[in-house]
């Protein structure tokens, strides 16, 4: 994960792809789709309107860069961008608004062409750079259709590819897979054959389903008592991170910046993940780990934060691309606890008792906590993701391929943190609010975390040579 000013971008000939004008208008005149928005889907197009209508326009799109290497058939890379879009479905469905309610429409796959134009050379990366996040904030928004856009910067000995979406359409685990199902792509039309993928379901038929299961609870629901208990002992919000960040509580919203960089190498981070694997492996650990720096840091007895899981329950969702994330609250008493070890074990009681709470949109669980609830932040919360990306088809080439993952980072007073383990080792990522304090407050958290992992690491190391 990193941003489009960390990704390697290089000079060359850019070229983009988008929806045609007959596409859009058909768009405007396609009947409404009986399937509802999902509640992630509602939240995000909602808060970001009622951002827009009080003066802030705060991009939030997600994107995946990669390098296709070898001359390039620009013919056969654009039907392989065009067979992908058709094999998932919600890239051509969106959202009308009928006074407060969301409609959702859905074109039908011969509706849906992709129009190329050259934009042209482009000699300073940095030029480049201000471009693509200039255009892709304008054609990733959340609040228009298309909210898409292909392009590529091509060079003579390859090409660059940076697609941005905006987040109603893709997840971390949907970036994750396009560098391989574009590769497979292109060196099937390449050769003329058919591409071996198998076939994906729809996430737009995911949003119905989810949607009927989480209407059909109420407040009453035990998952809905977990959320009302965590949220009171955070004093009635969701929890604020829990060190300082220097931020002023009468002021604006301010902007956010992005780090990331290797946190321990993958020696460091098998030894590491092999420790605490009797304990449910590193996202434990890393809780485990966090608690502990910030009992050190802002004397927190109790660290409470959000984990993003994801939820194909189902294989038959594994590849497909769309919003499939939930989250669970974790409360983990970390005043009690002597030290590593005895964190593991609370980390994983905290992750076990609340996990199932990912099954309910956030949303919607919150939503029915009514006036038990007060909602404090354009951000729906802090949180610490964990994703081991070694298995995703592809993954072991990702840094010959210069493939990364894109946040846009513009406004917020949340922390996001990723840690995403690769096959060179194990990544830190953060998006953050943009002052002093935060800064020195993530350098020191970043600094803490690494020296844990590794003191866990090499001490494990010892005990083995003796």
């Amino acid at each position: 994960m990193t941003d489009i000013q960390r990704c390697e971008i290089r000079p060359g000939r850019l070229v983009e792809w988008s929806l045609p004008a007959p596409t859009v208008e058909a768009a405007r005149s396609a009947p409404d789709d009986s399937r509802p928005p999902a509640y992630v889907q509602e939240f995000h197009l909602r808060t970001a309107r009622d951002a827009r209508a009080a003066g802030l326009c705060a991009p939030g799109w997600l994107g995946v860069a990669f390098d296709l290497p070898g001359r390039v058939d620009l013919d056969a890379l654009e039907r392989a961008l065009h067979a992908w879009t058709l094999r998932h479905e919600t890239l051509r469905s969106g959202f009308r608004w009928a006074g407060e309610t969301m409609r959702r429409f859905t074109l039908p796959a011969e509706a849906v062409a992709l129009d190329r134009s050259e934009v042209g050379h482009f000699a300073e990366p940095a030029t480049l750079t201000r471009y693509l996040q200039d255009r892709f904030d304008r054609a990733a928004d959340a609040l228009s259709w298309p909210n898409f856009l292909y392009t590529a910067v091509v060079r003579p000995d390859g090409a660059a590819l940076y697609l941005a979406f905006d987040h109603s359409n893709v997840d971390a685990h949907s970036i994750y897979r396009i560098p391989a199902e574009i590769h497979q792509l292109y060196a099937s039309q390449l050769r003329g054959e058919p591409a071996p993928l198998p076939p994906v379901d729809s996430y737009v038929d995911f949003c119905a389903t989810e949607r009927a299961r989480a209407d059909a609870i109420d407040g009453t629901h035990e998952i809905i008592g977990r959320w009302r208990e965590f949220v009171a002992r955070s004093g009635g919000v969701m929890p604020a991170f829990p060190v300082d960040l220097g931020l002023d509580p009468e002021g604006p919203l301010p902007t956010q910046r992005f780090e990331h960089e290797t946190l321990v190498d993958a020696g460091a981070a098998a030894a590491f993940e092999a420790h605490c694997r009797p304990f449910g492996g590193t996202l434990v650990g890393a809780l485990a780990a966090s608690a502990l720096i910030f009992r050190e840091l802002g004397g927190v007895d109790t660290y409470r934060t959000v984990v993003p899981f994801h939820t194909r329950v189902r294989s038959r969702w594994s590849d497909s691309v769309g919003w499939y994330v939930g989250g669970a609250p974790v409360e983990i008493p970390v005043g009690r606890a002597s030290g590593f070890d005895e964190a593991l074990p609370m980390a994983r009681s905290a992750l076990r008792a609340n996990r199932a709470c990912a099954r309910i949109p956030i949303s919607r669980a919150l939503g029915l906590l009514g006036s038990d609830f007060r909602f404090d932040s354009p951000d729906l919360c802090s949180f610490l993701s964990y994703v081991d990306g070694r298995g995703v088809p592809l993954s072991e080439r990702w840094a010959e391929l210069r493939a990364y993952g894109l946040v846009r980072v513009s406004y917020g007073d949340r922390v996001c943190v990723w840690l995403t383990r690769l096959h060179e080792g194990l990544q830190f990522a953060a998006r953050f609010p943009d002052t002093e304090v935060a800064g020195k407050t993530m350098r020191l958290y970043v600094e803490r975390l690494r020296e844990l992992v590794l003191s866990v690491a090499r001490a494990d190391s010892e005990a083995v040579a003796r």
